[in-house]
């Protein structure tokens, strides 16, 4: 809840990544409040017992909409879907004004990457911002996992990061209304 709330304002991206692994964790805990309690919440240190309460009512908001939402197995919350529809939305709207040329290099740069991953992803294929987040989140996996990644593996996934690095600056500057002018909204 803490560091979902300061990532949220400071780096979409990181929080998006954040909030499917909160996702997994809360999985992983077979959605019981009591094991994230004893795990995650009891460990924390030095937090007041209002902000711990607080915690378990976010987690516990959490499990409830993930049964209701059917995202028990797998899958990801509609708020999260809707952040991702968001910046794929922003993606866009950056990629058709020529004043971002920054992002559209930065886009195209990591497009073989994406169409190679979007080419493995079977039947339906996730859209391109969609790609990009799921390899970025494979690759925080491996790492946690320590597992071995190619070094082709990591320049590739470098141009995906430095795309979403980008998209995820100019989202912040679109909410503050930095970016189009009151005839694209």
């Amino acid at each position: 809840m803490l560091v979902a709330s300061q990532k949220r304002k400071e780096n979409i991206a990181e929080y998006l990544l954040y909030m499917w692994q909160v996702e997994d964790i809360v999985r992983a805990f077979n959605l019981d409040i009591e094991r994230i309690r004893q795990n995650i919440i009891d460990r924390v240190p030095d937090i007041p017992e209002e902000t711990r309460a607080a915690m378990s009512e976010w987690y516990e908001s959490l499990i409830d909409m993930m049964r209701r939402e059917e995202v028990v197995e797998s899958g990801h919350l509609q708020i999260n879907r809707n952040t991702l529809g968001d910046l794929a939305d922003l993606s866009r709207r950056l990629l058709a004004d020529s004043r971002y040329a920054d992002y559209s290099k930065a886009f195209y740069d990591a497009l073989p990457v994406i169409v190679e991953l979007r080419s493995r992803s079977g039947e339906h294929p996730a859209g391109e911002v969609e790609t990009c987040f799921n390899a970025l989140y494979a690759m925080l996996l491996m790492r946690m996992k320590k597992q071995d990644i190619s070094a082709a593996t990591t320049d590739a996934l470098a141009k995906i990061t430095r795309m979403t690095a980008l998209l995820a600056a100019y989202y912040h500057r679109d909410e503050r209304g930095e970016l189009f002018g009151k005839e694209e909204e």
